[in-house]
């Protein structure tokens, strides 16, 4: 494992803990709803860091970030990405966004295109009424706080995974994803959930035309969170789009294929764009 060290980042109303780890050219990445700098599967991650300087973010109000307390919505995390990006001296970084963190990032490509390299989008969806949602069932489920924080883990991976994986998964991390679920504030949460559905009214569609820079598109066949017909949209919708679908995968389908898919990301951002 990839010696790793800590930086927090004053923005505005908030401050943002990063992870570090790695070395070589950054990239920055984004969590999804709920999760923290440390909910990422370690293999992945190791083997992204073995060719990046990695810089995982908590979003604000979670996983030892603070946050005053106010609504935010997508473009203020984008914002706080971007004073990230700007505060720890990098000028410029590729930016990796999963689920919600997908969100957040292409918030960041079209408002602060000088900060973004390159860009990996990971089951996500544009917003606005372009996108397809995920069930009214799926939805509920996966932002219901009821429940002990077992019963909350065992939910959460059966949203995040198809239910053969979820079973398998579940008795190795079950009590990993209870403990990190029991330390999330449920009024954070609530704000999370009511910036996801304001991009679901806005999004940024409209703008994905714009991005410029090289765009990696990666989802599972059989996400029920954010469907995978969203990665077709987004890969028809942004010039030059490259696109991966993994079979079988679930919306967190980066823990079903760590390594296939962090070669292709190291891949992608190796790549020179003139190729």
């Amino acid at each position: 494992m990839e010696a790793e060290s800590s930086t927090t980042v004053a923005v505005d109303g908030a401050q943002i803990v990063c992870r570090r780890i790695g070395k070589g050219r950054p990239l920055v990445v984004l969590n999804g709803f709920g999760a923290t700098n440390a909910d990422w599967d370690p293999s992945f991650i190791d083997r992204l860091a073995s060719s990046h300087e990695l810089i995982l973010l908590s979003n604000r109000g979670v996983g030892g970030s603070t946050d005053d307390g106010r609504p935010f919505d997508i473009a203020k995390l984008a914002d706080d990405a971007a004073r990230v990006i700007e505060t720890v001296g990098i000028g410029r970084a590729s930016v990796m966004g999963w689920s919600m963190g997908g969100f957040i990032a292409q918030a960041l490509a079209v408002k602060y295109p000088d900060r973004v390299d390159k860009l990996v989008l990971l089951s996500t969806d544009s917003g606005g009424i372009e996108a397809d949602l995920a069930s009214p069932e799926v939805w509920s489920e996966l932002i219901d706080t009821s429940g002990t924080p077992n019963e909350q883990a065992r939910r959460l991976l059966f949203l995040l995974f198809p239910n053969d994986v979820a079973e398998s998964f579940y008795p190795q991390f079950g009590d990993i994803v209870a403990a990190a679920h029991a330390q999330l504030p449920v009024e954070l949460l609530n704000r999370q959930a009511a910036a996801m559905d304001a991009w679901h009214r806005n999004g940024v569609a409209s703008r994905l035309p714009e991005i410029r820079v090289p765009v990696l598109i990666a989802a599972g066949t059989e996400d029920i969170v954010i469907p995978a017909s969203n990665a077709l949209k987004l890969v028809n919708a942004i010039p030059g789009a490259w696109l991966a679908q993994f079979p079988h995968g679930g919306h967190g389908f980066m823990a079903q294929y760590p390594r296939p898919l962090a070669d292709l990301i190291n891949s992608f951002l190796a790549a020179d764009r003139s190729a």
